[in-house]
């Protein structure tokens, strides 16, 4: 009806969401001032250009990329094409920030005369990086529910290049979206939880750098990155719970119900009721 208000957000979603955020408003100000207190801050042309790695990747890789995650639970009664563009904002800002991460990290290693890409932190970092901008599959699964006159494989471009592709331009077919979309959400949350995980072997690794000799007394600096661990993987959980509640799934809306089936008419040749034209 013209003018009613929209339906209320189901009960329990918004509390969930505002903990969110205040987690992830929390881990960046403690990722802060442990960077600004025990490191020696932030500057990109001095030897402190190392700082500027572990304040983007958990800026862009977690808590970006948790918020884009985030955008069709939030925004339930927008356009949706809005919500697509704002989702697709998000993770290529955490995209380049992250980028931006990970020149400081090799631009400060070639300074210091120290070895890139040896330990586990920076496997599974790059590994989530390169698969956030190149989710790769091998090709459509086999069995049940195929189209028989479907491609049997079907070449993946960048994942973020391919969600926009198929989620943003109108030339994509509504097949082709109803197939990829299980696979970027399940890789999309896969992905993210693989940088929480990269973003905590990081700050291990940093500390036996530092402080191993005495780290295992509890000292302050030690104590303050260990709860930014804890931020992490509570910031994780909670964001990780509201994407697996299917109750809290984003409603189509009416006049997308309407647009989806004249859409896949044309794109598909079928008729409302599923005939062939």
């Amino acid at each position: 009806m013209d003018g009613a208000p929209p339906p209320a957000s189901p009960a329990g979603l918004s509390a969930y969401v505002v903990v969110s955020q205040l987690l992830g408003l929390t881990l960046l100000t403690t990722t802060g001032a442990w960077l600004g207190r025990y490191r020696g801050g932030v500057a990109w042309h001095s030897l402190l250009q190392f700082n500027v790695h572990p304040l983007c990747m958990v800026l862009g890789m977690v808590f970006l990329q948790g918020d884009a995650l985030l955008v069709y639970r939030v925004f339930r009664h927008e356009a949706k094409r809005s919500t697509k563009a704002l989702h697709a904002l998000l993770h290529g800002l955490a995209l380049v920030i992250a980028l931006v991460g990970i020149v400081a990290v090799f631009e400060s290693h070639r300074t210091k005369g120290i070895p890139n890409m040896y330990s586990l932190h920076s496997w599974c970092g790059m590994a989530a990086f390169v698969l956030y901008l190149l989710q790769v599959r091998a090709g459509e699964p086999r069995g049940g529910g195929r189209d028989p006159a479907a491609p049997r494989n079907i070449p993946t471009p960048p994942q973020w290049l391919l969600g926009c592709g198929f989620f943003l331009l109108p030339g994509a077919s509504f097949s082709l979206r109803s197939r990829y979309k299980p696979q970027h959400v399940f890789f999309g949350i896969a992905l993210f939880a693989l940088s929480i995980a990269a973003c905590l072997l990081g700050i291990t690794e940093m500390l036996l750098f530092n402080i191993r000799d005495s780290y295992s007394q509890f000292v302050p600096e030690g104590v303050l990155a260990n709860t930014l661990g804890v931020l992490l993987v509570a910031f994780g959980l909670v964001v990780g719970y509201v994407l697996t509640r299917d109750d809290w799934k984003r409603p189509p809306l009416a006049e997308e119900l309407a647009l989806s089936m004249d859409f896949k008419t044309l794109t598909e040749g079928e008729s409302p009721g599923g005939g062939s034209q």
